[in-house]
């Protein structure tokens, strides 16, 4: 075809049209990445992206967050120190736009440093409405940044105190039966626990968030129940662990609460079908309130007793865990074999966990009561998913039901197994029927040339 200076010109006008259309493609390209970010995960359990949980947590936080990290580009231990900091923090940046990071350099600004306290290479300091927290670059995981972003919430750290001197569960104790593992855990998400004996203080303190009632093994004083009964009536929050047993003088607290407490322990025929004591009884379902949320996961309660509220009590009564659809109340001896009585007892399902509220004194008064003492014992709590429940019942006590959902997410195996098959299908179209098809390709255009 002969090339005339007509065709020459029409094909300077359409390479320049072409031009112009690519270089406007890649600035409407530029400014709209400019202005949306838009990504996807594909790894197998989503490790690149916050969980919903963490993302609740940020929307939950007004405001700025700073974070200033005192490290250096490399680490003799953690490698690219720098480049592990930043791609961590931006999964949160991306999640929260006014979370900003910057590095400093502690060997070019030792001064600045030592004036922040900085141990470690690569530590971080965390800052939100004037309250700081530190971050160890040894522990970067979601879980514990997360729990920092939660302390760093608490307008004010709220003080747990627990019922002490009658041998209850301590929340500091390390025994099987105490509640250490879980009071520590309340510890690293902004509570202050301390232990509270009535026969020492005048009365519960008035700054005491929660007031936690773990199954005393000896009688309280009279004295030492009108102070709880006082801390009640004057719009106190509370959490009662009780176990299938006596109240050991607290009868007239579960009175003012407005409690029927049955005599029995639940026994659920689902437990024993799982290869656990038939006086387990598991729960999966849970009533739709703030202070169980969204919550679906599996939960154990051993030796559990129901818990009912009576009527006109002046509180809100709500079951919040209800279990044993198939079980029943026990009553008789749990030596042998054990079977239901129709005329004796009481057939499930029935309530192990009961949420009371009302309004006191102008503002919300809360309180749980759950039927088994060792449902957050150091020997239970890590069955199941007992201590994230326990972790937003208190949450919910204490008044942050919207910080109740920090749960860690088990990291599932990342590796990609392929057939025999697959790996050579692989290799042959990688290493063969790929670059065929660019030699094609480009054959195919150079004849098309060749003819013009």
């Amino acid at each position: 075809m002969e090339m005339t200076p007509a065709r020459q010109r029409r094909l300077r006008l359409q390479g320049l049209f072409t031009v112009v259309l690519l270089a406007a493609l890649a600035l409407l390209g530029g400014a709209l990445a400019w202005q949306y970010r838009v990504q996807w995960d594909l790894t197998q359990n989503a490790r690149n992206t916050l969980s919903k949980e963490s993302r609740e947590v940020l929307e939950s936080i007004r405001g700025p967050v700073r974070v200033t990290a005192y490290a250096t580009e490399r680490d003799p231990q953690l490698g690219e120190l720098r480049k592990r900091i930043r791609d961590f923090m931006g999964r949160y940046q991306q999640a929260k736009s006014d979370l900003t990071l910057d590095f400093v350099n502690p060997e070019l600004e030792p001064k600045r440093a030592r004036d922040a306290g900085i141990q470690v290479n690569g530590e971080m300091v965390v800052e939100y409405e004037g309250r700081t927290e530190r971050f160890s670059p040894f522990n970067l995981n979601e879980q514990a940044f997360t729990n920092l972003l939660v302390r760093l919430a608490r307008a004010r750290e709220r003080l747990v105190l627990y019922l002490d001197g009658h041998g209850e569960r301590k929340l500091d104790g390390r025994a099987n039966h105490d509640l250490g593992e879980f009071g520590q855990r309340l510890s690293g998400t902004g509570f202050k626990v301390s232990s509270l004996r009535l026969t020492l203080a005048q009365e519960v303190p008035a700054n005491t968030a929660l007031l936690v009632i773990a199954s005393p093994q000896a009688e309280l004083l009279p004295g030492e129940v009108d102070k709880l009964l006082k801390f009640i009536d004057e719009g106190g929050n509370m959490l009662w662990l009780l176990d299938p047993e006596s109240l050991r003088g607290l009868e007239p607290l579960a009175e003012r609460l407005g409690l029927n407490l049955l005599p029995g322990v639940i026994v659920d025929p689902a437990a024993d079908e799982m290869r656990m004591p038939v006086t387990w009884t598991l729960a999966s379902s849970y009533a739709h309130h703030p202070a169980t949320g969204e919550f679906g996961l599996l939960t154990v309660f051993p030796m559990a007793r129901p818990i009912t509220a009576g009527e006109d009590t002046g509180w809100r009564a709500t079951p919040l865990v209800e279990v044993a659809p198939r079980g029943w109340v026990e009553t008789g001896s749990l030596e042998g074999e054990i079977r239901f009585d129709p005329k004796r007892e009481l057939r499930g399902p029935v309530a192990v966990a009961l949420a009371l509220e009302r309004t006191r004194n102008d503002r919300e008064q809360r309180v749980i009561v759950v039927g088994s003492g060792a449902f957050l014992a150091n020997a239970f709590v890590g069955n199941a998913a007992n201590l994230d429940l326990g972790l937003r019942l208190v949450n919910w006590l204490a008044g942050d039901e919207h910080l109740v959902t920090i749960q860690p997410r088990v990291t599932r195996d990342a590796q990609l197994q392929l057939s025999r098959s697959a790996a050579m299908a692989i290799t042959l179209g990688g290493f063969f029927l790929l670059p065929l098809a660019f030699l094609a390709t480009a054959v195919a255009v150079w004849w098309h040339r060749r003819k013009l």
